[in-house]
């Protein structure tokens, strides 16, 4: 019932009348890989069972858009469907118009819509150059050597790598510049190798021959990055025993370093077949100082959880998170202003750093999301040190993780729903 109240309650009022985190839990199921098996059966021979396949909003938009034979197609504000989308649509027959949200309308596409353009793909925008919205007439593309601006988006390769295999001359794909997100990047890589893809990927080049994709039936794996702000409580907690099922340690997911980092903020991580046990550790952080640039989907939960403890850090690779779904970086400053801290940052958002200035406490904290789901979930946990926190448009969960609310009441949380925003 929590699910369908998200859509129409303006905002939750959360409190934790303790400080113990006991209970078992169950996490979705992981979108990144969701929507790049979804791509990857709409271009294999013929059609495979994708078991727990995620109930995201960015998963639904993607099942609807490639089931359906719209010629208009609005994916909202999904950012990988827009990624994924363009590139397969330039492969496949038929003239399609790909449109999204007013935020996706000033999220840049002009990198990878230009790498397609040479490979010979018919793409033109219908409003603003470089972004989308996109008219798209997909054709044979015979593919080769070509190179792509590796730090803007990993999702613009990850889009380029599923399609290749298509291509009569597979792929050379060299990649320029930083790149952003690497272990998203070797998450297609081992994907696609699941579907019978040989590639080969040495120093700056990518190499994919023509090939065709084997299906094969397959189960999706358990969010890691949904994870992190249950690490998030369990490293705010007096107390923690904690089961969160779905969680593997031989994941393919780059979030799965949480396990390993975590430890250094008392959390003890335990795996079981078919799940993990979270318990209470020794924390022996002081300050934490860390690249973020594979795994950028973290940065919320460590910076809002780093200056709730007050453990000073300084954080690199960030600088993607300036056009996600919203500019995480000024949200993250905006939000954190209300507890009375500074977060300083580069003009581009490549670093974040926090002095270590205590927050300010004994006070209810009005956190505005900006249609982004990781705002909620990265602050809701600040309820477990005490405070009570008021998350504005709490539907915006169902993004990735739409049974987020609902959870947390299992875990103890106290969820009083009103109808008025602020």
């Amino acid at each position: 019932m929590i699910n369908k109240l998200n859509k129409t309650v303006k905002v939750f009022i959360i409190s934790k009348p303790d400080r113990n985190l006991i209970t078992e839990i169950t996490l979705p199921s992981s979108k990144s890989i969701s929507n790049r098996l979804l791509i990857i059966r709409a271009l294999s021979p013929r059609s495979f069972r994708i078991e727990n396949l995620s109930s995201s909003d960015d998963t639904r938009v993607l099942v609807d858009a490639l089931s359906g034979e719209k010629k208009i197609v609005n994916i909202g504000h999904a950012g990988t469907a827009m990624r994924f989308l363009t590139g397969y649509y330039s492969i496949i027959p038929g003239e399609r118009i790909l449109t999204g949200s007013e935020r996706m309308k000033q999220r840049p596409i002009g990198e990878l819509v230009k790498t397609l353009k040479a490979l010979g793909a018919d793409i033109h925008y219908s409003e603003k150059e470089g972004y989308p919205p996109v008219r798209i007439i997909g054709k044979k593309l015979e593919g080769g050597e070509i190179a792509i601006n590796s730090s803007v988006s990993s999702q613009f390769i990850s889009s380029l790598l599923m399609i290749a295999p298509c291509f009569s001359n597979g792929i050379k794909l060299k990649l320029e510049g930083n790149i952003v997100s690497p272990a998203y990047i070797n998450l297609t890589l081992k994907l696609m190798n699941v579907f019978g893809i040989r590639s080969e990927w040495k120093d700056s080049m990518i190499t994919i021959p023509p090939q065709v994709y084997k299906p094969n039936d397959i189960t999706v794996e358990a969010d890691w990055s949904a994870a992190s702000y249950w690490y998030e409580m369990a490293s705010l907690a007096e107390k923690t025993e904690l089961i969160i099922n779905g969680l593997s340690g031989s994941s393919l997911q780059g979030d799965s370093v949480l396990a390993l980092i975590c430890k250094e903020f008392g959390v003890n991580t335990e795996y079981f077949n078919g799940g993990i046990r979270l318990t209470s550790g020794h924390s022996s952080i002081i300050r934490f100082d860390q690249n973020f640039i594979d795994h950028p989907d973290l940065v919320q939960t460590f910076v809002v959880l780093c200056t709730i403890r007050g453990i000073p850090f300084r954080f690199d690779g960030t600088v993607t998170l300036r056009v996600k779904e919203t500019d995480r970086v000024q949200a993250l400053k905006q939000e954190l202003e209300k507890f009375g801290i500074q977060l300083q940052s580069d003009a581009d958002g490549s670093w974040i750093e926090y002095d270590g200035k205590p927050v300010v406490r004994d006070r209810t904290i009005q956190i505005r999301t900006y249609q982004d789901h990781r705002m909620a979930m990265a602050f809701a946990p600040a309820a477990m040190a005490g405070f009570k926190i008021d998350v504005d448009n709490p539907g915006v969960v169902s993004k990735s993780y739409p049974g987020f609310w609902g959870e947390l009441k299992k875990a103890g949380f106290q969820i009083r729903k009103t109808g008025s925003s602020f």
